[in-house]
């Protein structure tokens, strides 16, 4: 496994502006140039963008090495092999799709992803209640975590749930449609196994626009 971490470069205005303008899926087709060796595999890396002094930034964990786009992409890569045990406390950030998952019927095995703040939001109207955003997005974004955290591997000992946001954007006439949350918070390891597991497949849907990579540090 390798971890990156991946700027634009400052000397191209040109591709700079065009992935600030850029949608999700955008995003995600740049970063598999990283990759030139094999255009027909699977996704196989986990990303999420963030900002460096104003400018797009991102982080990424992959099982192959990545190739530094020269003229567009400042590229630093090192091996990626975290070593958990049982017990180790850990920060850690997180940007997720938040989601349930249901059957739409139970004649069929089709099923639905519901977006677990407006399910809360529209709970709470229809109970008479109003509450914020930042409100809705940390009682549903922290239910929705700690509903997964012992399946992952840890226990979770805080967490901050803000920045939601709905995405939507057109692919190939189709309007694709999805949301984020941002995590940031301490966890403590129960299960090493599982939570490396974690750490190199990520946790949630949407992985593909951004989301679900688990980036950590030791406290």
């Amino acid at each position: 496994m390798y971890f990156s971490r991946i700027r634009v470069l400052g000397n191209r205005p040109d591709k700079l502006m065009e992935i600030v303008k850029s949608n999700d899926y955008d995003q995600h087709q740049l970063l598999w140039r990283l990759f030139p060796d094999d255009s027909k595999a699977d996704r196989d890396f986990l990303f999420k963008r963030d900002e460096y002094r104003g400018f797009p930034q991102f982080y990424m964990i992959s099982t192959r090495e990545p190739v530094s786009l020269e003229d567009v992409l400042e590229l630093e890569t090192k091996a990626y092999q975290p070593q958990i045990e049982v017990g180790n406390r850990l920060a850690f950030t997180l940007r997720a799709n938040p989601v349930r998952t249901r059957k739409v019927d139970d004649h069929s095995k089709k099923r639905k992803r519901d977006d677990v703040v407006m399910l809360l939001k529209n709970r709470y109207k229809a109970e008479g209640k109003v509450l914020s955003k930042a409100e809705l997005s940390q009682e549903a974004g922290e239910q929705w975590l700690k509903s997964r955290a012992e399946k992952q591997g840890f226990k979770l000992d805080a967490v901050r749930a803000d920045s939601y946001q709905q995405h939507c954007f057109t692919r190939k006439g189709r309007d694709i449609r999805y949301s984020s949350l941002d995590f940031q918070g301490t966890l403590t390891v129960v299960d090493a196994v599982k939570f490396t597991h974690l750490l190199t497949n990520g946790i949630g849907p949407a992985k593909a626009f951004g989301c679900g990579l688990m980036l950590i540090r030791r406290i």
